[in-house]
């Protein structure tokens, strides 16, 4: 088998992925410029930079959530930045076939989920809208793969933590059985404790269904847990790519130098951040 052939094939293409808004003033700002990657299936890539790096940016475009301005997002050799005149359907179906392939997991699942639907409805509103049998077998099962139980399918999210909330969001995406996974920062607002409960369940997911997973964070301990792959962003833009252990133990670029001497540790000096940023 050549070195070709054993590489996975990519189910997810981020290609030239742009968007610029117009601030008051005229002025413009690029929060993402020419951003490409690939994911292959069952594969999972970090996304990690700074606060307006652009990595959020980059997610929303992925789902749909924002339109890019130049490039295009396919997901198994289908173009899902088409605009949907351009496919000549609607914009609803454009959206549904999206997101049956593609599901994204905020950071805080408070505002993502509807706080007037118990966990039960959640789900089964989400099957329906799909076109899936909302029986409540399949609802029961969805609940059981995030760990979730009886009890919990009757809560609203203000009866649930943070953490079962989470699980709750994640179980909603799984309900359409999409290919990729976006999670932006999906992680950060949870105890140590509950993230390291979410990263494990997500990769028993990975494993189980062979979804990809695309994982936005700028904890570089937690990209370091779950990824094969990762992107570093700075201003918009790709600055490193590679797999994560090489990119995180012998990075090439000096922001990616400057994300790691930025994480406390012991011997940390605040110092070093400072001469690493005067070089990046």
């Amino acid at each position: 088998m050549t070195a070709i052939e054993a590489r996975p094939q990519p189910l997810l293409v981020a290609d030239g992925l742009t968007r610029t808004y117009r601030l008051p003033g005229g002025e413009r700002l690029t929060a993402a410029d020419r951003v490409s990657f690939t994911v292959p299936r069952g594969g999972s890539l970090g996304v990690v930079g700074e606060s307006g790096s652009g990595k959020s940016t980059v997610a929303r475009m992925l789902v749909g959530l924002v339109r890019p301005d130049a490039g295009s997002v396919t997901v198994d050799g289908r173009d899902r930045a088409v605009r949907p005149r351009a496919l000549g359907g609607g914009r609803t179906a454009h959206r549904l076939a999206r997101a049956r392939e593609i599901q994204m997991v905020f950071q805080d699942p408070y505002v993502s989920l509807d706080p007037r639907l118990t966990a039960r409805q959640c789900l089964r509103t989400s099957l329906r809208l799909h076109g899936h049998d909302a029986d409540d077998g399949r609802i029961a099962a969805l609940l059981d793969r995030v760990g979730l139980g009886a009890r919990e399918a009757g809560a609203r999210p203000h009866e649930l933590s943070g953490g079962q909330c989470q699980r709750l969001a994640i179980a909603r995406a799984l309900a359409v059985d999409p290919r990729v996974l976006v999670l932006d920062e999906a992680v950060a607002a949870l105890d140590v404790s509950i993230q390291a409960q979410i990263l494990g369940l997500l990769g028993e997911i990975r494993r189980d269904t062979g979804v990809a997973l695309v994982f936005v964070s700028h904890d570089l301990a937690v990209v370091r847990h779950i990824t094969d792959e990762t992107v570093v962003m700075r201003r918009g833009t790709v600055v490193e790519q590679g797999p994560t252990d090489r990119v995180l133990d012998a990075p090439e670029d000096p922001y990616t130098r400057l994300l790691l001497a930025s994480v406390p540790r012991r011997g940390w000096d605040p110092a070093d951040v400072v001469r690493a940023r005067a070089v990046a």
